[in-house]
């Protein structure tokens, strides 16, 4: 199961309690940038293996991440802020984990889109 977690946008008490949930449950995060999503897991209490997944390496990593999800492992996806593949790596992954029928599950969180609109008091 590929789990697209989305995560908080600026305040690290923005993460949502199925987005920890999720986090603590996997077996593997792939990350953005590890030392970042490091920083927000050690927040949160959670320790679980990480591996890098960016714009530079998400080729070769989405083959080895392939690799673990038919193996039976729960990997969660992560950005840096806000939800992977929203002008954050994880298209590639994503789209290849579709195309292999990998289970895939989104995580919603907070987005900037809906914090935007509401703070510009037009009516929505």
């Amino acid at each position: 199961m590929l789990y697209i977690v989305s995560t908080p946008i600026g305040n690290l008490k923005d993460i949502t309690l199925r987005a920890l949930e999720t986090l603590k449950s996997v077996d593997v995060i792939a990350a953005e940038d590890t030392r970042h999503t490091k920083i927000l897991l050690d927040a949160c209490g959670i320790t679980k293996p990480l591996t890098s997944f960016f714009e530079h390496n998400e080729d070769r990593k989405t083959q080895q991440l392939i690799g673990w999800l038919k193996e039976g492992k729960k990997i969660a996806l992560v950005s840096d802020a806000g939800t992977p593949g929203i002008s954050d790596p994880g298209y590639p992954l994503i789209r290849r984990a579709r195309e292999e029928g990998i289970a895939i599950e989104v995580i919603p969180g907070v987005t900037a889109l809906i914090t935007a609109l509401t703070a510009s008091g037009l009516p929505a």
